[in-house]
């Protein structure tokens, strides 16, 4: 009976992870027939778990949506990640979830162990947010739209949704939703575009009307390992709209070391003291700001409309004195 005891809670811990788990697979995971497993998926169903099966190339078994909640099997990794989750959500950028996410929260550390507690307060109080204000604030991404595209996510259905770019022009996607990317207050979807036939990023506050249309899809190779470096590319090429060329009074060391690097095109040495530096961003006031930050005389190269964001900024400096 311990054998098998056992043996349930470690399938249920593998069918609580969002994907399919054919029948072979679990039994090797287990060390029992396929027989057995079909017996243990049957105990847990009748102890009130959803396991829901399918057939086909893509299919298997999976817990599906109850009618309440069932226990969750975490490790610690897993619930020293989601109490710090959810200290993050409850911080407002995710709306709609600060309340809940401080009641699970709650929930969460009364059962956890003093030696996760622990850790759980190192990363907290070793953490820093970095908060916006002004125009540089983000609007807190949906809570209900965040766990939709999510739970797409992990069931690979293909998901549809309107879109509006970084311009405001409005699209229709029909996509394979892949991973969801955070970077600060924003969240990025990446996913493969069925209409495009190709990849995209998207964030996921210019999404609205999602909704999935019930196709399961098989899932292609990443065009990228490390998807969070994909998606920082992504959004600084979207931000590089100028582009100008500036002689910069300084060494090459000097100038990678001043210049931020998603600002920096190319940079080419003259001489030991001088060099050709391409910059880009999102107006050419920005990139003046940034030519600041070099410290060293600088000329234009081939920009009128970056020479008159600099002699603006020179002058706003100059009375300020």
């Amino acid at each position: 009976m311990a054998d098998t005891s056992g043996r349930l809670l470690t399938l249920l811990s593998l069918l609580q992870t969002p994907r399919e788990w054919p029948g072979p697979e679990l039994a090797r995971r287990l060390e029992v027939s396929e027989r057995t497993v079909r017996n243990d998926v049957e105990r847990l169903r009748r102890l009130g778990y959803p396991v829901a099966a399918t057939r086909g190339a893509v299919g298997g078994y999976r817990l599906a949506a109850g009618t309440a909640m069932p226990p969750l099997l975490l490790d610690d990794d897993e619930a020293v990640a989601v109490a710090v989750s959810l200290r993050t959500a409850s911080d407002g950028t995710v709306a709609g979830l600060e309340e809940s996410s401080l009641r699970a929260l709650t929930k969460l550390q009364q059962v956890l162990p003093r030696r996760l507690k622990d850790q759980v307060e190192a990363l907290q109080a070793a953490t820093v947010r970095v908060r916006y204000s002004g125009r540089r604030r983000v609007q807190p991404v949906d809570g209900t739209l965040l766990t939709h595209v999510a739970a797409a996510t992990g069931a690979r259905e293909v998901l549809r949704f309107s879109y509006a770019d970084h311009a405001g022009a409005g699209s229709e996607r029909r996509v394979e939703p892949y991973r969801l990317v955070s970077m600060g207050a924003k969240w990025y979807l990446v996913a493969y575009d069925l209409l495009r036939d190709d990849w995209r990023t998207f964030r996921l506050d210019r999404m609205r009307e999602t909704r999935s249309v019930g196709h399961r899809f098989r899932a292609r190779p990443l065009p990228e390992e490390d998807l969070a470096e994909y998606v920082a590319r992504k959004t600084r090429q979207v931000r590089k709209v100028v582009t100008a060329t500036v002689k910069v009074h300084a060494s090459v060391a000097e100038v990678e070391e001043r210049v931020v690097s998603w600002n920096k095109e190319s940079v080419e040495a003259l001489d030991d003291t001088t060099c050709l530096v391409r910059l880009s961003g999102a107006s050419p006031r920005e990139i003046a700001f940034w030519l600041g930050n070099v410290d060293a005389d600088f000329e234009v190269v081939d920009s009128p409309d970056l020479a008159e964001a600099v002699r603006t900024l020179a002058a706003r400096y100059a009375r300020a004195v």
